[in-house]
């Protein structure tokens, strides 16, 4: 996967998280009906939070599939997934981490003219013209 659409993915998983959010303070303000509605419409069926779904899809297209051998030591086994999983966990990392800055500079500047969801739209927007493309 490629990192731009990485980058996408994290932003989604982050505007979900706000929608989940908002329906949860909505269901504690009316009752509860809202958050149960909203956590029912999830992509894992009934009663999961649609981040859920978005994360999963997210980590089972880029964590590799890791073959140990049935001999292999625990140093071995460790060396191996760290082998597999460390490229694709940084890259995730890195879009968590640029999503999270872009928000904190937003907000210690003190700007209120732009929501949480403006910012990550703004990001999204950069990502697509490949300002935060890797270079060759």
């Amino acid at each position: 996967m490629e990192r731009a659409e990485v980058l996408k993915r994290v932003i989604a998983i982050l505007t979900d998280a706000q929608d989940i959010r908002r329906a949860a303070e909505a269901g504690l303000s009316d009752g509860g009906g809202e958050a149960r509605e909203a956590g029912e419409a999830g992509e894992e069926g009934a009663g999961s939070p649609p981040t859920a779904g978005v994360a999963t899809l997210l980590l089972n297209e880029m964590l590799p599939s890791i073959r140990v051998p049935a001999d292999a030591s625990p140093q071995e086994v460790a060396a191996l997934v760290a082998e597999a999983l460390g490229p694709a966990l940084h890259t995730m990392v890195s879009g968590f981490s640029l999503a999270f800055t872009s928000l904190a500079m937003v907000h210690d500047s003190g700007r209120t003219d732009i929501s949480s969801i403006g910012v990550l739209q703004e990001l999204a927007l950069e990502i697509e013209a490949g300002t935060y493309d890797e270079g060759p």
